[in-house]
């Protein structure tokens, strides 16, 4: 008899999703599904508003990541204005959005790391869930769970200082930035008594970098085996092929690190980027055109973003992306766990950004917008924490929006996260006739891996929680387990 599983809800991760699992009559598993079961359409909500309001509006999408909404509906509106696509912005600018941008990543990846992942990691994917979560770390791992506290709040404040609130800012503009940075500000967190300074976050960065090494190193088995599957990877990268978060070229390389996309605008994304829907889940399935809905699929995030550039800019993420490369004898790596380790690579590198850009006397100028020649049309794209984000919008006479679509991380992610689930379900589920904890947790841990947003991606409303189903060969539901 096929039996079917329904995981509801996903829990430790943002919005709310559901999976299901068929099983045949020999108990192997068949099908599985991320469903995405909530809808808001902000693509909607936002047509018929001026088109300077799109910066501020769209970080409504998540309270999350609103700075990455804001900055690439931003540099979306960047080129309406006729100020370019990126690079075209005066120096006080850009390097002010480039330190927003990396406070956002920092305290973004620093939040889903100590707070939604270590508990996993120290405590056992099958640990009793009492102590399996941040509050058991934060008993069982003090200094541990302080840092994270700690990293996250200088991350904030960092954004707090570029936008001009911690959540919801308006900081960025159309052309430019609203404000520049005192020499007070720069100083609070160049100064600060130990550790809320810049050295000191790059000291705890590289401490949880060597602590995520240490783990990948005595579970090995686990992580190289635990949702590996192999996949494309796109992200966008310094015209140089460096990695940069803030601005770039769409470069895409499949499993072996082959060029797919090489290095093209981003303003021409439809011609390189399409999306499939499906009727079981309210989250499109993006691909690469030229490669078909079949086999264009693609990653993104801090694991496809270490496979497809060439080198990090700032020398001791480098060393570590050296090593990480090496691991895989130079080709990508399609292993999920190992996102953890490419996503505290990330975290060091925006720390030693901040210090970088903290230090330039630029952030002190006050020539601070640009406007050309306005133009109906404009796309934004940067690397938010979870993936490349696409914002795409188109204005009216009025100067109104009457075109918006938005291809968030987690949607670019759809498709690997439900390859995650099946290879999880497969290695833990197969040949068993009842769902456990444990088992609930494994097919969640794949999905974490991503650090889905999923508010962002299907406008989802809510908590994240897990529900698992399982069903039999005829749809007749046996077995149903829900957090």
């Amino acid at each position: 008899m096929a039996r079917k599983i329904t995981i509801e809800p996903v829990t430790r991760v943002e919005g709310h999703g559901k999976v299901t699992i068929h099983m045949d009559d020999n108990n192997n598993i068949v099908q599985s599904r991320l469903h995405i079961v909530e809808f808001r359409g902000f693509e909607r909500f936002v047509q018929g508003r001026p088109y300077w309001e799109a910066p501020v509006l769209v970080q409504r999408l998540c309270g999350i990541c609103p700075v990455s909404h804001h900055l690439a509906a931003a540099k979306a509106m960047d080129v309406i204005v006729g100020a370019g696509t990126g690079d075209g912005l005066t120096p006080t600018g850009e390097k002010m959005r480039r330190l927003m941008h990396y406070g956002q990543i920092f305290q973004s990846h620093v939040l889903h790391f100590f707070h939604l992942v270590s508990p996993d990691l120290l405590f056992g994917i099958d640990a009793s869930p009492e102590i399996r979560n941040i509050i058991g770390v934060s008993i069982e791992h003090r200094d541990l769970a302080i840092q994270g506290v700690m990293m996250r709040k200088f991350g904030q404040e960092i954004i707090r200082a570029t936008a001009g609130k911690k959540i919801h800012g308006t900081g960025a503009i159309p052309g430019g930035i609203n404000k520049n940075l005192s020499i007070e500000e720069r100083d609070f967190f160049l100064k600060g008594d130990d550790p809320f300074n810049a050295d000191h976050m790059i000291t705890w960065s590289l401490s949880a970098v060597e602590f995520i090494k240490d783990y990948l190193k005595k579970n090995r088995e686990l992580v190289d085996n635990f949702a590996a599957f192999p996949s494309n990877h796109l992200s966008i990268v310094r015209k140089d092929g460096a990695m940069d978060l803030y601005h770039g070229v769409l470069r895409a390389v499949d499993h072996n690190g082959k060029k797919i996309l090489h290095d093209v605008d981003y303003q021409d994304y439809l011609d390189y980027i399409g999306e499939e829907v499906k009727s079981w889940t309210y989250m499109k399935f993006p691909f690469i055109k030229k490669l078909g809905k079949e086999d264009g699929w693609y990653r993104v995030g801090p694991l496809a973003r270490l496979n497809a550039c060439d080198f990090i800019p700032t020398p001791l993420a480098q060393k570590e992306f050296e090593e990480f490369r090496a691991y895989t004898g130079g080709k990508p790596n399609n292993m999920s766990l190992h996102t953890h380790r490419a996503r505290l690579i990330e975290v060091l590198h925006a720390a030693e950004m901040m210090k970088e850009l903290l230090n330039d006397p630029d952030l002190q100028g006050d020539n601070l917008v640009v406007k050309g020649t306005k133009t109906r049309e404009g796309i934004g794209l940067l690397e938010a924490p979870r993936g490349t984000l696409f914002h795409h919008y188109r204005i009216n006479d009025d100067d109104l929006i009457e075109m918006a679509n938005l291809i968030v991380s987690t949607t670019n992610n759809n498709t690997p996260m439900n390859r995650a689930v099946e290879s999880v379900a497969k290695q833990y589920m197969t040949g068993q006739t009842e769902i456990t904890e444990p088992m609930m947790n494994a097919v969640e841990v794949a999905i974490r891996a991503y650090d889905p947003c999923i508010s962002c991606a299907t406008h989802a409303l809510g908590k994240m929680p897990l529900e698992i189903e399982l069903y039999d060969s005829e749809n007749n539901l046996l077995d149903k387990k829900q957090k």
